[in-house]
Formats: structure tokens, sequence, C-alpha cells
């Protein structure tokens, strides 16, 4: 089927020039920049007013008009920070830790540099420790445990760099409680090969959960699961390194499963 067009007649002039009229009229009642007149410290203020009412959509319009207004100014890093904790908190997790990584790389000398990576980790803390302790039948080693070690990372970074900061003791109790997390994932990484009997890939992921978190608790699982998959490919060695590894950690009174 053919859509009908609608075609001028060259015997009407006058109805071009209505049409360019009302166009003209169209633009000419688009309405202006509410915030044309607004002072940018004004602006910023009913930035913060709509995020702490939670209007973050509203907020974060504003802030993009601070940020690019206050170019070159702390207020326009403070607004790069604001609107990466209200694309955070209304659920654009990408948006906000793109926000957070252009605010890394631009202002390596910021003095809210510490509460920058502090955000980062916050807004990939949680993102998929469900899955990491999930205890469905489907393989664990599928589930991407990414966002949890970013969020390790910037913990970590913010620790290391600004140990004094206000922000650092919370980050490193986040720190242990998303290492034992991952830790534990990767035995039952291990745990689901092991069942399969396929010991040499279960005693690489118990490894790695030792190399990679040590000192967290899940690590004497993962050193126990170590000597049952050596003892099932017959490498005494192996075994007996592990269990020196375990004993020297664990004493043998403390070796009950921390499951």
């Amino acid at each position: 089927m053919k859509f009908p067009t609608i075609t001028l007649r060259h015997h009407q002039p006058w109805y071009l020039l209505s049409l360019i009229f009302w166009a003209i009229a169209g633009c000419s009642t688009t309405p202006a920049d509410e915030y044309a007149s607004v002072a940018t410290d004004k602006m910023y203020a009913e930035a913060k007013e709509q995020l702490e009412t939670g209007n973050y959509e509203s907020a974060i319009k504003i802030l993009d008009r601070v940020e690019g207004r206050a170019t070159g100014t702390l207020l326009s890093q403070q607004a790069t920070l604001d609107i990466a904790f209200a694309r955070y908190k209304n659920g654009e997790r990408p948006e906000a830790l793109a926000s957070l990584d252009r605010f890394i790389k631009q202002h390596p000398s910021s003095p809210a540099l510490d509460y920058a990576y502090y955000l980062k980790g916050i807004v990939n803390f949680n993102d998929n420790l469900g899955l990491l302790y999930s205890s469905a039948q489907q393989d664990p080693a599928e589930r991407d445990p990414q966002a949890s070690k970013d969020a390790l990372l910037a913990f970590s970074q913010l620790v290391k760099q600004f140990p004094q900061s206000k922000y650092a003791p919370d980050a490193k109790i986040r720190m242990d409680y998303i290492t034992n997390a991952l830790a534990r994932y990767e035995v039952k990484v291990a745990e689901f090969y092991f069942k399969r009997e396929a010991f040499l890939a279960a005693a690489n992921r118990a490894q790695r959960a030792v190399a990679d978190y040590q000192g967290a608790p899940a690590t004497k699982d993962a050193l126990q699961l170590m000597i049952k998959c050596y003892d099932k490919l017959g490498l005494s060695d192996l075994r007996v390194d592990a269990q020196r590894v375990l004993n020297k950690n664990f004493p043998p009174e403390k070796q009950s499963s921390t499951r």
C-alpha cells in the first residue's frame, strides 16, 4: 500500500509563505533556558535539594548545567561527583561509573579523589555478591564476579593512596567482606568441579582462592579441597605442600570447616 503524499500546487505560493511564517513563529515561541539568569551557586543549591528529596533525574539535569558552566572550578568537580551519585541512586550504574572514571582521569590531584574511589567502590559493591553466594545448580564459573573485583580494587586504591581518609575505615570493612566473598566463590567453583570428578580443574580453582585472597577464612576450605584433589590425582608432593600450608595458617585444632 502506498501512503498518500501531500504536494504543493504551484499556483498557491501563499501556502509556502504561510508555512514559513508558522515555522518562524514556532521558533520564536521556543521556551528560553529557565536557568539562563540564575546564578551558578543557586543552581547548585537547587540541585542539592533535588538530591536530598530523591528527585534524581531533575538533579542530574541541573547538575549537568552547573558542571558545564563552572568548568575548571571545584564546583564543577563537585557537580561531577554529585551526578555520579545521582545516577547510582537512579539505577544508572554504567553511567555513574563513567562519570567517576572521567573524574579520576581528569582530576588526579583533586581533594575529593578519595571520595571518587570510595563512591566507585560503592557503586560496584553488592552488584553481584548475591550471585557469588547463589546455591543454584548451574556452573558457578558462568557467573561473572567482575563488579565485586572492581569494587575491591577501588576500595584498595582508596586505602593505599589515602590511608587517613574518613572513608578508609568503611572501605577496609567492605574489602574484607568482598575478599572472603570472592574466595568463597572460587571454592564453590572448585567444589562444583570436584563433584564432577574434574579434580585438576577443582585443584586449580581452589589454588586461585588461596593465592588471590590470602587471609580470607574461605581459604581454609580451599586448602582442604586441594588436599582431597591431590589425593585423587595421586600428586603426593603437592598434597604434602598443601597440608603444610594448611597446618601453618590454620592449626589442626581449628581446621573444622568454615562452612
